[in-house]
């Protein structure tokens, strides 16, 4: 895949057929799992995962952990720049950075991971996590490296 700029009207961004059955899979024993996160919902240019707000979740002060925020986030772009990578390819994390906006207490977030630019060496995907009145919560930025895989 050339560098590429994505706009709305971009078509399916993903090599293959993703599978996110196997993405949950895959996550459940690690950090991912551990969470409670679960890769939910994948369109033509998105991946979108949930995260429960719950006592694994949250800081001492009862609102949802930054933290969490943050693997939520990085989770998706992992799991999203693997898909669109090419075979013998890999992705790796460079840099990710999160605006923590609202506090959530309770329920569930949803985050939806968003490529802004897909290049071949390098990749930037933009996180938006609302809360489940679907209000912004967290709105995060991560650059992946694509290298050859290990």
């Amino acid at each position: 895949m050339e560098d590429m700029l994505l706009t709305p009207e971009t078509e399916a961004i993903w090599r293959g057929r993703p599978d996110l059955d196997h993405a949950n899979e895959l996550s459940a024993g690690s950090a991912i799992g551990h969470l409670g996160i679960e890769f939910t919902e994948l369109g033509a240019d998105y991946l979108s995962g949930r995260m429960p707000v719950d006592s694994r979740t949250r800081q001492p002060f009862g609102i949802l952990h930054g933290g969490a925020s943050v693997l939520l986030a990085e989770s998706l772009v992992s799991c999203a720049a693997t898909f669109v990578a090419a075979p013998g390819q890999a992705c790796v994390g460079m840099e990710i950075n999160a605006n923590h906006l609202r506090p959530v207490t309770s329920g569930w977030v949803t985050g939806t991971a968003r490529p802004i630019s897909l290049g071949r060496r390098t990749q930037v995907w933009e996180v938006r996590i609302v809360d489940g009145n679907d209000k912004l919560a967290c709105i995060s930025r991560c650059t992946m490296a694509v290298i050859d895989a290990p």
